[in-house]
């Protein structure tokens, strides 16, 4: 069974160079890892008992869903395995989706763990990365059984997951029509289940995600998560990514005009400081910003 790493990055290049030695250090050895590089410059990384191809997408932008299906397209292996540049895999994380795709052919989503500031900074530590690593409080756990049914679309999360690549390609991969920022992962999710191809979460396939400040709701993104929820309504019949557009509406970023979201203001920095990911925050999260977001609404109703 051939198995290729898919990845794609832009700048990161510390990220990146964990994740190749992470790769290095698989107890079943990969056999290549293809990076999509969204920039002008290839990347300077080390020596691995694997080739490392990386196929040049040029600094136009971050065009996450083609990225994705260019890896996957150079890639030559039966079963395709995507990391995003920060997530640093378990040495196991090959032979754990191994161990499932050679009997299931599904979506296949293994463990995330988030690691705090500075948890890299002694190396490739991964006892420790088990002892500090936290789940995000917004994601699944993992199944008690090896296999666990995912049966909500919304839950497909592209940082770590495999599948085989025929499925991948009979799919059509990522909608390239999604650019940018949200959404691209929901309409992939949307369009295996539809197409009757199972989710499912993995117990294993860990990897560890590094620590990089960060926005949640992503409001550096908010024009491209406009455009791409308006894409993501015109396939489906309706929005996704309703919880950050509801963030953006409550403050004052954005309003349903006529049936489509449209900006109200610049993004300023009090946008950026409500939204900002603080030092002792191992992830961003959403759910706490709407919340802050709702007390005060109402309160100011209360008023």
């Amino acid at each position: 069974m051939t198995v290729s790493i898919c990845t794609l990055a832009h700048g990161r290049s510390a990220h990146l160079v964990n994740v190749v030695r992470a790769l290095d250090l698989q107890t079943q050895t990969p056999d290549e890892l293809v990076i999509a590089v969204m920039q002008s410059e290839a990347y300077d990384l080390p020596a691995t008992r694997f080739p490392v191809r990386q196929i040049m997408m040029g600094a136009d932008g971050i065009p996450l869903a083609s990225a994705r299906n260019a890896a996957a397209q150079a890639a030559q292996g039966e079963h395709l395995i995507f990391l995003d540049v920060d997530c640093i895999p378990e040495p196991s994380l090959v032979a754990d989706y191994l161990a499932q795709l050679r009997s299931v052919d599904a979506v296949l989503m293994g463990e995330v763990l988030y690691l705090p500031s500075g948890a890299t900074a002694e190396g490739l530590d991964f006892d420790r990365f088990a002892a500090i690593g936290v789940k995000h409080s917004e994601r699944a756990g993992p199944p008690v059984e090896a296999l666990g049914d995912c049966t909500d679309y919304r839950c497909f999360w592209s940082l770590n997951f495999a599948m085989r690549r025929a499925t991948f390609r009979a799919l059509g991969g990522f909608d390239e029509r999604y650019v940018g920022y949200g959404g691209e992962d929901t309409d992939f999710g949307r369009v295996a289940m539809t197409a009757g191809v199972p989710i499912h979460w993995v117990r294993g396939a860990r990897v560890y995600h590094q620590y990089h400040p960060h926005h949640m709701p992503p409001v550096h993104h908010v024009d491209s998560v406009i455009a791409n929820a308006a894409r993501f309504r015109d396939k489906w019949g309706h929005f996704t990514m309703e919880h950050w557009l509801k963030a953006f509406t409550l403050m004052g970023l954005i309003t349903l005009r006529d049936g489509e979201h449209v900006r109200l203001r610049e993004v300023q920095e009090a946008d950026l400081a409500l939204t900002r990911q603080q030092v002792d925050q191992p992830y961003a999260s959403t759910s706490i910003v709407l919340a802050q977001l709702e007390t005060r609404e109402a309160a100011i109703a209360a008023a």
